[in-house]
Formats: C-alpha cells, sequence, structure tokens
C-alpha cells in the first residue's frame, strides 16, 4: 500500500513533460476520458474520431504520440469504470477557467462532427457536459456552430 502512495505522489511531481504524470494528469485524463465518451457515446468509435480525438490530445496537451496513446488508453480505462460525467466535470471545474472549460465543449463538438452527423446522443451528451463544466447554453450553441462551419469551410476549400 505503501508502495502505491509513494508512486503516486511521485507521479504528481513529475512536472509536466509530454509522456510524464505530471501535477496535471489527473486533468489530463478527465479532460480525455470526456471526449473519449463522445467519440463513443453513438456506439462505435471510428477511425476518422480515433484519429481526432488522438490529434486534440495531443495538440491540447502538447504531448508526443506514445504520450498522447498512454494518456489515450488511460481514459479509456477511466470512462469505462466511470458512472457518470461528474466525476470529471468536478475534475476539469477545479482546474480550468471558463475558457478552458468551452475548450472542452469545442473539441467534443469537433469529435462529434468528425462524421458529420450529429447524433441525438451527441447532442445530449455534449449539453449535460457543457451544463456540468457550467458552460452556458448560448456559448455551447455558439461552439457548436463554429465547429459545424469550420467543417463546412474545410469541406469546400
Amino acid at each position: 500500500m505503501f508502495d502505491s502512495l509513494r508512486r503516486l505522489f511521485s507521479d504528481l511531481g513529475e512536472g509536466d513533460r509530454p509522456g510524464v504524470r505530471g501535477a496535471d494528469y489527473l486533468y489530463r485524463v478527465s479532460a480525455a476520458a470526456v471526449l473519449m465518451h463522445a467519440a463513443a457515446i453513438d456506439g462505435s468509435i471510428s477511425d476518422a474520431e480515433r484519429e481526432k480525438l488522438h490529434g486534440l490530445i495531443m495538440q491540447r496537451f502538447n504531448l508526443d504520440d506514445a504520450a498522447a496513446d498512454e494518456l489515450i488508453a488511460e481514459a479509456t480505462k477511466a470512462e469505462q469504470r466511470a458512472v457518470d460525467l461528474y466525476s470529471f466535470t468536478a475534475k476539469l471545474n477545479r482546474a480550468l477557467d471558463d475558457a478552458g472549460r468551452a475548450r472542452i465543449v469545442e473539441m467534443m463538438w469537433q469529435i462529434a462532427y468528425t462524421d458529420d452527423v450529429i447524433t441525438e446522443f451527441e447532442d445530449n451528451l455534449i449539453w449535460r457536459a457543457a451544463d456540468l463544466l457550467c458552460v452556458p447554453q448560448t456559448e455551447r450553441i455558439a461552439l457548436r456552430e463554429r465547429v459545424a462551419a469550420s467543417r463546412e469551410t474545410k469541406a469546400q476549400s
């Protein structure tokens, strides 16, 4: 038991380098778990959704491929064990400011729009997550519209 605690505290104190479990590791797992849930909510994760998730996590947390894969694996385990979104959104609320929480909702929309079809499950999940993250309805809608417009612009290019 003491070895487990020592390992936990050691992991938490190792800084913010890619691939290392730093002080913000639990926040990162929570963010990745919410994004993983958004990718899986419609029953399966497509290759395009998996790539989008990986890319967003690499970009958001400044990680290399291996570190992003490790974080996604940890987030997948956490998401499968979770009974609700609250355990993740509570950590995100403590770790992020308003802009950071809105960014999580925006990334959820980006994952949902990967296949250009928003299911009622995806819409409901993002609505609930935005509510738990204290992102106002008007901002959630604006984020959705911005992501949708960005997808349309890329499709026309």
